[in-house]
C-alpha cells in the first residue's frame, strides 16, 4: 500500500505541487528517495530516522520507498522531511492515513524531532489556497502563512509529537496570526542634509515617477546619505506590491518569525558582488539584488568599481522588470522591477572636476574618461536622471537644518502617483503604476507635449543625438514633472528640465 503527503517544490516564487508518496514493503532493509533529490533532500532520511526515535517510533525492518512525483522536476531544500515523515508514520499506522489528505506540508526536523524554519512559507500558503489544502508548516512560520488567506486552515505545531496528537485528536492548536514586523528605527530624514538643494529636487522627480537615478561627485559631497533617503520619501506599499515583496523574501528565508514588513526594500551590494549576487542564480538558483529590491530601491555605491558584465546584466530587468534564470534542466523567473540609484566619482581619484585640481598620472580629462568608460553605454542609456553632486562647503554646514524634510516632499510625491495611478488605470495599462514602467505605446496618449515642448525635444534630439530609448526617457521624466506641479499636459518647461538631466547622461555616454 502506498501513502501519500502533498507538498511543494518552488520555481521562482511559484510553488508547484509535489505528491510525496511511501510505500513499505518486504525485502532488503533500506531507505530510498528517488525523485531528482538534491543532496539536502537525500540526506531527509536521517533526520526522519532519529526524529521517529525521538518521539517513541522506530522504522520497521523493511524496504522504505520514497518517490517525489513529479518524478522530472528538481527537488531542492530540506522541507520535504515532514512529508517524508508523516507519509512513514501513516503507514506504520502511528497516524490516521486519511489525516493526511487536504494538507500542503512543508516542515524540517531537527534530529529531537522539534521543528525548524522553512523558507516559502508563504507562496506555499497560496498554492494551498488554490489547490483548497490546509497547511502545515513550523511554528515561527505560522504567522507569514495566515497573510494567504483568512479561511486557510494552518496547524503549525512546535514538535512532530504535537502534530501527532493533533491528528489523534488528543490536542488542538489554535490558528496563527498575520504579523508585521515592527519598525526598530525612523527612517534617514533629508532635513539631515545641509545644502544640495538640486539634488533634493532631483530625489523627488526620482521617487514621483519611479526613475533611474546616477548622481555623480566627489568624496564627501553626500551620494550615500541622498539614495539612503530616498526610501523616507516614497509612498507606502499597496496590498499586492507588499504580498509580492514578501513572496520573494520568503523563498529567499528572509522574513524573521513570519512578521512581513511593510516597509519598501531598500539594497545596497557592495561592488564586488558577484553576477549571481546581484541578478539571482548559482548552484541552486535563488533571488539575487535586483529581485529582493523588487518594488524598492536598488543602491548601487561606487558603480564603475562593479564588474562591467555584472552591471550590464541589469540591463534586461531594468526594461522588462524581470529575471529569467536559465539552467540545463530547468529554467525559473524572478520579479525584478525596482528603482536603480547609482553613486559614482568623477575620476579614479575623486577630485577630477574641483577647480584648480590637477591629476598627478594624466590630464584630468583622460583620468575622467578612462574611469568613466567602464560603464558601458547601453547601461547609461537606461538612466533617466543623471546629475552633478558638487561638495559641500563649510558654509552649507553652519547653517541650521533645512525646514523642509522628508515628510514634506513625501506629501508632494504621494499626490503626484496618486495621479499617476489613476491615469493608468483609467487607460486600463495592468502593472503599470509609474511613469518610468509606462510602456512605449501609451506615451504618445499621456506625455505628448505642448508645441512648444515639441518643437524644444525635437531639437534637443537631433543635437543630443538621442536614442530612441533616450527619447522616452525624456517623456516620462517631464511627464513627471507635470504631475509634480499638478499639471494634465506636459509644457516647455517640463521638457526643458528633463532634457538637462538627459544631458549629463549623455555626456558620460560620451566620454
Amino acid at each position: 500500500m502506498v501513502t501519500r503527503v502533498s507538498t511543494v517544490a518552488f520555481e521562482g516564487i511559484e510553488a508547484r505541487t509535489v505528491d510525496v508518496q511511501v510505500q513499505i514493503s518486504s525485502g532488503t532493509v533500506a531507505f530510498t528517495v528517488v525523485g531528482l533529490p538534491d543532496k539536502a533532500v537525500a540526506e531527509s532520511r536521517e533526520r526522519v530516522r532519529s526524529a521517529l526515535l525521538a518521539s517513541g517510533l522506530a522504522l520497521p525492518a523493511k524496504r522504505i520507498t520514497v518517490n517525489l512525483a513529479p518524478a522530472d522536476l528538481p527537488k531542492e531544500g530540506s522541507h520535504y522531511d515532514l512529508p517524508i515523515a508523516l507519509g512513514v508514520m501513516a503507514a506504520i499506522g502511528a497516524i490516521p492515513e486519511d489525516a493526511l489528505g487536504g494538507f500542503t506540508v512543508l516542515w524540517e526536523l531537527a534530529l529531537d524531532g522539534s521543528i525548524t524554519s522553512v523558507a516559502g512559507v508563504l507562496p506555499a500558503a497560496m498554492a494551498a489556497v488554490e489547490q483548497r489544502h490546509g497547511l502545515v508548516c513550523p511554528e515561527p512560520c505560522g504567522p507569514e502563512a495566515a497573510w494567504a488567506s483568512s479561511e486557510l486552515e494552518i496547524l503549525a505545531p512546535r514538535s512532530l509529537i504535537q502534530l501527532a496528537n493533533h491528528f489523534k485528536g488528543t490536542q488542538v492548536m489554535r490558528r496563527p496570526e498575520p504579523a508585521i514586523m515592527p519598525a526598530t528605527h525612523a527612517l534617514p530624514d533629508l532635513r539631515d542634509i545641509k545644502g544640495q538643494e538640486s539634488a533634493k529636487r532631483t530625489l523627488e522627480i526620482a521617487a514621483a515617477g519611479g526613475h533611474n537615478l546616477l548622481m555623480s561627485g566627489p568624496p564627501g559631497a553626500g551620494k550615500s546619505m541622498l539614495a539612503q533617503r530616498l526610501p523616507s520619501i516614497l509612498p507606502p506599499l499597496s496590498p499586492r506590491e507588499l504580498l509580492e515583496i514578501s513572496m520573494i523574501q520568503s523563498v529567499a528565508g528572509l522574513l524573521a518569525n513570519g512578521a512581513l514588513s511593510n516597509r519598501r526594500p531598500f539594497r545596497a551590494p557592495h561592488h564586488s558582488a558577484s553576477m549571481a549576487a546581484l541578478v539571482g542564480g548559482g548552484l541552486n538558483a535563488r533571488p539575487g539584488e535586483a529581485s529582493l529590491a523588487h518594488h524598492g530601491v536598488l543602491f548601487l555605491d561606487e558603480l564603475p568599481e562593479f564588474q562591467p558584465q555584472v552591471l550590464d546584466s541589469l540591463r534586461q530587468p531594468l526594461e522588462t522588470g524581470e529575471i529569467l534564470i536559465a539552467r540545463a534542466n530547468h529554467r525559473v523567473t524572478y520579479p525584478a522591477r525596482f528603482q536603480l540609484v547609482a553613486a559614482m566619482n568623477p575620476c579614479r581619484c575623486g577630485q577630477g572636476t574641483e577647480p584648480g585640481y590637477v591629476c598627478r598620472r594624466q590630464p584630468n580629462e583622460r583620468c575622467i574618461a578612462q574611469y568613466q568608460a567602464r560603464l558601458s553605454g547601453p547601461l547609461l542609456d537606461r538612466i533617466d536622471l543623471a546629475i552633478d553632486v558638487p561638495a559641500v562647503t563649510a558654509t552649507d554646514l553652519i547653517l541650521p537644518p533645512p525646514k523642509e524634510g522628508s515628510a514634506q516632499i513625501a506629501a508632494r510625491v504621494a499626490a503626484a502617483r496618486e495621479r499617476q495611478e489613476k491615469r493608468y488605470s483609467a487607460l486600463k495599462a495592468t502593472g503599470v503604476m509609474t511613469n518610468a514602467a509606462c510602456p512605449p505605446g501609451l506615451l504618445e496618449d499621456v506625455a505628448q507635449p505642448d508645441p512648444d515642448g515639441l518643437s524644444l525635444i525635437r531639437d534637443a534630439a537631433n543635437a543630443m543625438r538621442l536614442s530612441a530609448r533616450g527619447f522616452h526617457r525624456v517623456l516620462k521624466v517631464s511627464r513627471t514633472l507635470a504631475d509634480l506641479d499638478g499639471e494634465e499636459h506636459v509644457r516647455r518647461i517640463h521638457v526643458a528640465e528633463a532634457l538637462s538631466y538627459r544631458a549629463h547622461a549623455d555626456r558620460r555616454s560620451a566620454a
